[in-house]
């Protein structure tokens, strides 16, 4: 694999866009802090953008199947560099019409530009390296985030907004050269038949991969973390009346993620992917429900270093799994499926989140959630393993890496 030089283009236009992508989110932070004194301004703001994404999720994902995955790429790419310029003019004008321009402008493109990159990730390796490249991604995007963020502060601290900008578009730019230079072999079998089809069909692929459907459930499970993440971190700092403890919990979180993505491919040689997948679904949940004695700093800081080892061995297998159990041919609408989902979702739990934190407090939401977790595992694991007990064996495992 570390000979394919697709992987490495891959790895380092991750990190690259990713500084770009945590930049602009710095910048924006900025922008409406300044500008935009309500916050329920500030969530509308946000929430035009993932909406706008969400609405071409449909369109997406059958361009992504119709047409060549690079080219969708690419374009969206050029979109999502071009629509730096819309902050560059609210800016200038001090406008939140154009910065709410700029939100739907680079979420359309990102509703193209993603799903697409994982349709593409399939076709660069072998399926035996899926996880672990899944994994290494995945690790790289986590400190392009700590990077990207910590560049921002840096820059703000000595630079005006406008060079965090240029920064992310410079970025953007590179990535999309990076781009051009990937070569892989794309289908064209299926593309008549795709372009006569609707998004939809979607649907009855799922209907007949039970596996996808419980993969696609469990995923809701580290959502109900990760959607009120920032308000957990924000509630418990405020609990134990410390302000460094917020350092520290997305420190111990981060860590905790490499670690698991790193290691998830050994782990896969021991146990079959898909009795790991509900493992750490299962270990997800108990993190949620250790969040009980978040009163507690030294069980505050283990509840997440628990769950940054959990999901950040959860995803790699859950997008593997993703990545062979459905057809190629569908993976475009199937990945645009799935970003939509996750937009969806994350919005509900975030104000879920929000709505609890003020009627019960985080001590009895996290029990409901993690009730709620662990009851989903109990019945998608047994009911799968009823319908499937061979896939209890490693001999099974070829069927997915």
């Amino acid at each position: 694999m570390w000979n394919n030089k697709n992987v490495w283009i891959l790895l380092l236009g991750e990190f690259v866009a990713g500084l770009g992508l945590w930049m602009g989110i710095i910048g924006n932070l900025e922008f409406m802090q300044k500008y935009v004194p309500s916050d329920f301004m500030k969530s509308i703001i946000l929430f035009l953008g993932l909406l706008a994404g969400v609405l071409v999720g449909p369109l997406a994902g059958t361009i992504i199947d119709t047409y060549s995955k690079k080219k969708v790429l690419i374009y969206s790419g050029i979109g999502r560099t071009l629509s730096v310029l819309f902050m560059f003019l609210a800016l200038y004008y001090e406008s939140i019409p154009f910065m709410i321009c700029f939100m739907v402008c680079i979420q359309v493109s990102a509703a193209f530009y993603f799903p697409a990159l994982q349709a593409v990730i399939p076709l660069i390796v072998e399926e035996k390296d899926l996880i672990q490249l899944n994994g290494v991604h995945m690790n790289v995007s986590t400190i392009s985030r700590i990077a990207g963020t910590a560049l921002a502060g840096v820059l703000l601290a000595v630079m005006n907004i406008e060079f965090l900008y240029i920064g992310s578009m410079v970025a953007y730019a590179l990535i999309l050269v990076t781009t051009f230079v990937m070569q892989f072999e794309e289908s064209t079998s299926n593309r008549t038949t795709v372009n006569k089809s609707s998004f939809t069909e979607i649907l009855p692929v799922l209907k007949r991969t039970p596996i996808v459907m419980s993969a696609l459930f469990l995923t809701t499970i580290p959502m109900l973390f990760l959607g009120g993440f920032n308000l957990m971190v924000i509630n418990i700092s405020e609990l134990q009346e410390d302000t460094a403890i917020k350092g520290l919990l997305y420190t111990i979180e981060g860590i905790s993620f490499m670690l698991g993505a790193f290691f998830v491919k050994r782990l896969t040689h021991l146990f079959h992917p898909i009795k790991l997948m509900f493992i750490f679904a299962f270990v997800i949940s108990i993190a949620h429900l250790s969040l009980f004695f978040s009163d507690v700093k030294i069980m505050a800081l283990i509840s997440f270093g628990i769950f940054g080892l959990g999901v950040g061995c959860f995803f790699p297998i859950a997008a593997t799994i993703f990545q062979t159990k459905i057809e190629k041919e569908f993976h475009g609408r199937f990945f645009s499926f799935r970003n939509m989902l996750d937009r969806v979702m994350f919005q509900i739990v975030l104000l879920s989140t929000g709505l609890l934190l003020d009627i019960i407090g985080i001590k009895y939401m996290v029990v409901i959630f993690g009730f709620f977790s662990l009851t989903a595992v109990c019945y998608f694991g047994l009911n799968y393993f009823k319908q499937h007990p061979g896939e209890n064996s490693l001999d099974s495992q070829e069927k997915i890496v």
